[in-house]
C-alpha cells in the first residue's frame, strides 16, 4: 500500500506487524488510522513536527571523493523526529502498544530504556507524546545536552557507574534490572523490545520506492536492530553491517563462526561467540554497544544477502565524517556517517547502486 500521504506509519500500515488486528478483523482500518494519527499529532506537539518521509540524496561528489564508481545513495534521517532514525523504532513500538491496549491489554506503566544519545531522545519524545513515565539509564559520560533535553521531556535520568568486577554496559545492566522489577522495555534492541523492528522497516520501504535497484547497503551497527530491520524490508541488497575497530563484537562473532556459520549452535551457546567488548571506544559514540544485541538475526540477514560485517578503522570514522560534511549538505554526526566509513574500507565490485544511511544529526 502507498497511500495516506507522507506519514510512513500510515503509508505502509498494511505491512506493519501492528496492523495484524485489522487483517484479522479485530480492529477496523479507521480505528488503526485514528490511533496512529492521534499519536503522531501528539509527537508533533512535543517535538514540533510529526513523522514524514525522509529524503534520499544522490551524492556523486562524495562517491568520487572515496573512489566509488557506483552510484551512491544516501538515506537522510537527520531531519527525522528527534534528529535520528531511532524515533521510527520507538514509534513502531508505541503503535503496537496502543493497538494492544485498545484491544483490552492493560495500559503500560513505567517505561525504560538504556541509551547514551539518540535512542534516549527518541524514547523521551514518544513517551512524552503518550504521556507515559520514562526512566532513562545513561552512562556517566552521557552528553549533558542530551540529558538536559530528556529532563525537559519529563524523563527520569539514572546515571550508571560500573560496579566492581562488572562485565558489560552498566546502563544496560541497570535497565535489565528495572525490567525485571516491572518496568516495560521501551528500547531499540529487538532482544528486549521485538516490536522495534516494525518501525525500523518503514525506513527501507521508503528507500526502496525512492531508489530502486540498490545492490549493496552499508549500515552502522550498535545493537543491530536498524540493520536487521532495513535488511528485512530490502532483501535484495547485500548487507554490510559496519562497526568501528574500537568496538567490533559482531565481526568477532562472525570470525568465530566462520566458515560453517552454524547459527543454531550459536543460538544455543551465545556466550561462546557474542561477548562484551572490553573498553569500547570510538568517535562514533552511538555505536559503542559492547554487545551486538540483535546479532543472530543480523548475521542471518547478512549471510542470506551475501554481505559480510565490515570493521572501519577509527581514522576512517573521522575521515568519513569530514567527507560527508564537505561533500553533502547533510549535517550528519560521526555516528550517523559511520556506515560511509565501512563503505570506504570495503568498496564493492560489480554493483551499480550502493546505499548508506546518514542516521543522526550533528548536535
Amino acid at each position: 500500500m502507498s497511500s495516506d500521504g507522507p506519514n510512513p506509519f500510515l503509508r505502509f500500515r498494511d505491512r506493519l506487524d501492528s496492523y495484524q488486528p485489522v487483517r484479522s478483523g479485530r480492529m477496523s482500518d479507521d480505528e488503526f488510522v485514528g490511533i496512529v494519527s492521534d499519536l503522531d499529532a501528539a509527537v508533533a506537539s512535543v517535538e514540533g513536527s510529526g513523522f514524514t518521509e525522509t529524503p534520499v540524496t544522490m551524492a556523486p561528489e562524495l562517491a568520487a571523493a572515496i573512489g566509488l564508481t557506483a552510484e551512491l545513495i544516501i538515506k537522510d534521517e537527520t531531519l527525522n523526529v528527534s534528529g535520528s532514525h531511532k524515533a521510527r523504532h520507538l514509534m513502531g513500538v508505541a503503535i503496537d502498544m496502543l493497538v494492544s491496549e485498545a484491544l483490552g491489554a492493560p495500559e503500560s506503566g513505567q517505561l525504560a530504556i538504556a541509551s547514551c544519545g539518540n535512542a534516549a531522545l527518541a524514547a523521551g519524545v514518544v513517551a512524552a507524546a503518550m504521556a507515559r513515565p520514562l526512566e532513562v539509564f545513561v552512562p556517566v559520560w552521557a552528553d549533558q545536552i542530551i540529558v538536559d533535553r530528556l529532563i525537559e521531556l519529563g524523563a527520569n535520568i539514572t546515571s550508571c557507574e560500573r560496579r566492581p568486577n562488572e562485565v558489560g554496559d552498566p546502563a544496560y545492566l541497570r535497565f535489565r534490572e528495572a525490567v525485571a522489577g516491572g518496568s516495560v522495555p521501551f528500547s531499540v534492541q529487538g532482544t528486549d523490545t521485538p516490536t522495534t523492528f516494525d518501525g525500523g522497516r518503514t525506513l527501507s520501504w521508503e528507500l526502496a520506492e525512492q531508489a530502486s535497484g540498490i545492490g549493496s547497503i552499508y549500515i552502522q551497527v550498535g545493537g543491530g536492530a536498524l540493520a536487521t530491520a532495513v535488511s528485512m524490508a530490502l532483501p535484495s541488497a547485500a548487507l554490510y553491517p559496519v562497526q568501528s575497530s574500537g568496538c567490533a563484537p559482531l565481526r568477532r562473532a562472525w570470525d568465530l563462526l566462520a566458515p560453517g556459520f552454524d547459527l543454531v549452535e550459536a543460538g544455543a551457546n551465545p556466550g561462546k561467540y557474542m561477548r562484551a567488548w572490553d573498553e569500547p571506544t570510538s568517535t562514533a559514540t552511538g555505536i559503542l554497544d559492547d554487545i551486538t544485541y540483535d546479532w543472530l538475526p543480523l548475521l542471518e540477514r547478512t549471510l542470506e544477502t551475501g554481505g559480510r560485517p565490515v570493521v572501519a578503522l577509527e581514522p576512517s570514522i573521522d575521515q568519513a565524517y569530514d567527507l560527508a560534511n564537505k561533500h553533502t549538505e547533510i549535517k550528519v554526526s560521526p555516528t550517523g556517517s559511520a556506515g560511509l566509513a565501512g563503505l570506504m574500507a570495503d568498496l564493492p565490485v560489480g554493483v551499480k547502486k550502493v546505499a548508506v544511511l546518514f542516521t543522526g544529526i550533528d548536535r
